[in-house]
C-alpha cells in the first residue's frame, strides 16, 4: 500500500527569514495523525535566506540527518566541530546524551534549502559525536545511493538504527528499483522534480508512506531528486 502525503498538506511556516514545511507534527504544528513513522521523526524541508539561521540550541537521543538540496548550511557544535554541508553530502549528528549546535546559511547572497530529519535512536544515552560525508555526482546519478546506515556501509553515514537512506538524482525518464523484505517499510520524500512511485505520481514536497510492497520502481517524469527510506 502506498500513502500519498501531498506537498500542500504539511505544517507550514514562514517566518520571513526561515520558511519551513514540516512532513511530521514539529515544534508548533502538531498532526496527530502524522507524529512519525516508524523511527522517522521528523522531516523538515527548509529555506533559510542569506546569512541567517538557527542559533546555538540544544538535542537529547536524536540521529539528526542533514541533506542540503542547494546553497550551503554552516554547522558548529559543542564537540568542537566546524564544517559547511553542501548538495551531495551527507552529515549526521548524533545528539545521544546531549550536544548544542548551530546553523547558519554560510552565503550572504543566496539562500540554502534543506532536509533535516530525526530519526529516533535504538537505545538513549549514547556519546554524541558527528560525521560527514560527501558523495560525487556520478554517485547519485540515476542509482539510488546509501548514503546513511547502520554500519556505515558503503561509505555512508553511520545511524545507530536499523534505518538505510538513499538518495538518487534522476535524469527525465530514468528509473530505480528497491525491495523491499517482509515487515519493512519504506518512505520515500521527492526532493526536486516530480517521479511517479509504482504508477503513483508525486511532485516536489510530496512524501510516501509505503508498506507491504515487495518491489518498488521510480521513474521520473522530470529531472528529480529523490530520498528512499528503508525502515525496520
Amino acid at each position: 500500500m502506498i500513502t500519498l502525503r501531498s506537498a500542500g498538506a504539511r505544517g507550514h511556516f514562514d517566518f520571513g527569514w526561515l520558511d519551513t514545511h514540516h512532513t511530521f507534527s514539529f515544534g508548533e504544528y502538531f498532526d496527530p495523525e502524522h507524529t512519525q513513522f516508524r523511527a522517522l521523526r521528523v522531516l523538515n524541508e527548509d529555506r533559510v535566506q542569506p546569512g541567517k539561521g538557527f542559533g546555538t540550541h540544544g538535542h537529547r537521543d536524536m540521529e539528526i540527518l542533514t541533506w542540503v538540496l542547494s546553497g550551503a548550511l554552516e554547522h558548529r557544535d559543542s564537540l568542537g566541530t566546524h564544517g559547511v554541508i553542501r548538495p551531495g553530502e551527507a552529515q549526521v549528528m548524533s545528539a545521544g546524551t546531549g550536544i548544542r549546535h548551530s546553523e547558519f546559511n554560510a552565503s550572504d547572497t543566496e539562500p540554502v534549502h534543506f532536509l533535516q530529519i530525526w530519526i529516533l535512536p535504538e537505545q538513549q544515552g549514547l556519546a554524541p559525536r558527528y560525521d560527514q560525508v560527501a558523495f560525487s555526482e556520478k554517485d547519485l546519478e540515476n542509482r539510488l545511493r546509501l548514503i546513511a546506515s547502520p554500519d556505515g556501509s558503503e561509505g555512508s553515514v553511520k545511524l545507530f538504527q536499523d534505518v538505510k537512506v538513499y538518495a538518487a538524482r534522476l535524469d527525465a525518464g530514468r528509473e530505480v528499483q528497491a525491495a523491499l523484505p517482509a515487515g519493512r517499510s519504506g518512505f520515500l520524500q521527492v526532493a526536486k522534480g516530480s517521479v511517479t512511485l509504482n504508477g503513483t505520481v508525486m511532485n516536489a514536497g510530496d512524501a510516501a508512506r509505503i508498506e507491504g510492497e515487495p518491489s518498488l520502481t521510480v521513474v521520473a517524469g522530470s529531472p528529480s531528486e529523490i530520498l528512499f527510506f528503508d525502515l525496520a
